[in-house]
């Protein structure tokens, strides 16, 4: 009798096993047939800016919210994706430095100058014989050692300090300059400096109300092409200043706190900086005579 138990016993213990790797295996294969819960990812921003050029595939584009000047609500209108060459290079601080230092001292003309003991009217004559007097000897009152005389090694302008960097590392500071205000979260990017009214009031309290800080920088494609309202109420505004793209340069951009570009702006910067990592041939060629030089 117990042999006929422990018989039917393991009769029936495999095909149990059997059954519940069945099973098992049944329910893994509907849960993979079931689809998974997707979260609902709401509402998804509009980019309103596709990068016009190709970017590395190690790298991904950077993204700033666009604006619009027309109201103060209307502080998001969408997204832009800017090329991270441009917007998100490396912070050379170095490079900074220098570039910011070069565009202070390459126009300067020191217009300091000092008469030597020529120039100094008077002291033609020996002042008193060389022996017997038994003072120190001295051919001229006009010598650097006395008071009144010319001065020696002194500076002889007007002295000018020009000197020029090189064309990539001022390429180089405009791109860092624009990663520093990006990442200070300082850029603003909008759509048009479109304005409903010209009044100077609207565009302080507008700045005040976006926390830009006490000084601005806008900046369109073109001075022609700039809007009327914008222009009349930056006039009566000292801290609100208007360039175009071509004359943005790293010394405006951290004079002021805050930097506004237009779309055209943005496309206009990334085209002419990134042209300068491609070339391969000299900005101004080198050919005689000099004169031929712009």
């Amino acid at each position: 009798m117990l042999r006929l138990v422990r018989f039917g016993a393991r009769a029936w213990l495999p095909s149990t096993g059997c059954r519940g790797l069945n099973a098992a295996a049944e329910e893994a294969v509907q849960s993979r047939e079931k689809p998974e819960p997707v979260a609902s990812a709401g509402l998804q921003v509009p980019v309103l800016r596709k990068c016009e050029f190709p970017i590395p595939a190690h790298r991904c584009p950077a993204q700033a919210w666009i604006e619009s000047l027309r109201g103060y609500e209307q502080e998001r209108v969408g997204l832009a994706e800017l090329h991270p060459d441009v917007f998100s290079t490396t912070p050379r601080l170095d490079i900074l430095h220098q570039v910011a230092i070069w565009q202070k001292n390459f126009k300067r003309i020191s217009y300091a100058k000092t008469k030597t003991r020529a120039e100094v009217r008077g002291g033609g004559r020996k002042p008193w014989p060389q022996k017997g007097s038994g003072r120190a000897r001295h051919g001229s009152i006009r010598s650097p050692i006395w008071r009144g005389g010319g001065v020696a090694h002194g500076p002889r302008g007007p002295t000018s300090y020009y000197y020029m960097l090189p064309m990539k590392v001022r390429v180089q500071g405009l791109k860092v300059a624009l990663t520093v205000k990006l990442a200070q979260d300082n850029l603003h990017i909008v759509d048009s400096l479109e304005l409903p009214t010209s009044d100077p009031q609207y565009l302080k309290e507008l700045a005040c109300y976006r926390r830009w800080g006490d000084s601005v920088l806008l900046v369109d494609l073109a001075y022609e092409d700039m809007p009327q309202n914008i222009v009349t109420a930056t006039l009566g505004l000292k801290t609100f200043n208007l360039v175009p793209a071509v004359g943005l340069n790293v010394h405006s951009m951290l004079k002021h706190q805050t930097l506004v570009l237009t779309l055209q702006t943005v496309a206009f910067l990334e085209k002419k900086l990134l042209w300068h990592d491609s070339r391969y041939t000299p900005l101004y060629p080198f050919c005689l005579p000099y004169c031929d030089f712009p």
